[in-house]
């Protein structure tokens, strides 16, 4: 702040020496400006971390279909699942055995000890059902359930979004 007297002007009592003060808002600006320069590299570092892990997300669901396993998914509205979270791949196929994360599972209690394994690691973890349109309807259910039981409770179906 800039302190100083007022011109000598025939309105003012020379004996008060009236005062003036003015702002000086040049710092302030500066600190604005460096401000919004922090936000802006945060944000795009944010963006592009997020845009990562849906890459990540993608290439999984993708995966079982690079691995020879047909599925001809259900049409739906098409609505993005949450890329920052963990992802846990079910494929069910109209016949044959239920494939996670790229991994063929033979038996019905190893389905139980993936779900168990993927809770201890993070309780968000969120389980993306990719299921033939052809597949029995209870078989899709049974899995949800067995997810549910073991605690994981987000749930996403995949659809082909035409």
């Amino acid at each position: 702040m800039a302190l100083g007297k007022l011109p000598e002007s025939g309105d003012y009592d020379e004996d008060e020496g009236a005062m003036f003060a003015e702002i000086n808002i040049t710092p302030l600006t500066d600190v604005f400006l460096v401000l919004l320069i922090i936000f802006m590299v945060v944000s795009a570092a944010a963006l592009q971390d997020q845009q990562k892990k849906l890459e990540e997300v993608a290439e999984q669901m993708e995966s079982s279909e690079r691995a020879g396993l047909k599925i001809n998914l259900p049409s739906g509205a098409a609505q993005e699942i949450d890329p920052g979270a963990i992802s846990l791949v079910i494929t069910i196929p109209p016949v044959g055995a239920i494939v996670v994360n790229d991994q063929e599972i033979s038996d019905e209690g190893q389905l139980d000890n993936i779900f168990r394994s993927a809770f201890a690691r993070d309780s968000d973890t969120q389980v993306v059902i990719k299921a033939d349109a052809g597949v029995n309807h209870g078989r899709v259910v049974g899995v949800m359930e067995k997810a549910k039981q073991i605690g994981l409770t987000r749930l996403a179906i995949a659809t082909s979004g035409g």
